[in-house]
């Protein structure tokens, strides 16, 4: 059994939510393997596999916005 850990789940967030100079070297310092170029797919150093929906990657475009 391949056990995630909360500490990959961490960077990865922080990797989604930073521009791509500071996303990359999140990623690399955490020791992720992106397998997808919007990061939907990475691997830990042990291989454990980490799929990240597409909505969560993306600001949501159907919220009203009031005034």
């Amino acid at each position: 059994m391949v056990v995630l850990l909360p500490e990959i789940w961490d960077a990865l967030q922080a990797a989604a939510e930073a521009d791509l100079t500071l996303a990359q070297a999140i990623v690399d310092s955490a020791g992720v393997i992106v397998q997808s170029d919007d990061l939907t797919i990475c691997y830990d150093e042990r291989g454990a596999k980490y799929e990240l929906p597409k909505y969560v990657l993306s600001e949501p475009t159907n919220l009203i916005r009031e005034n």
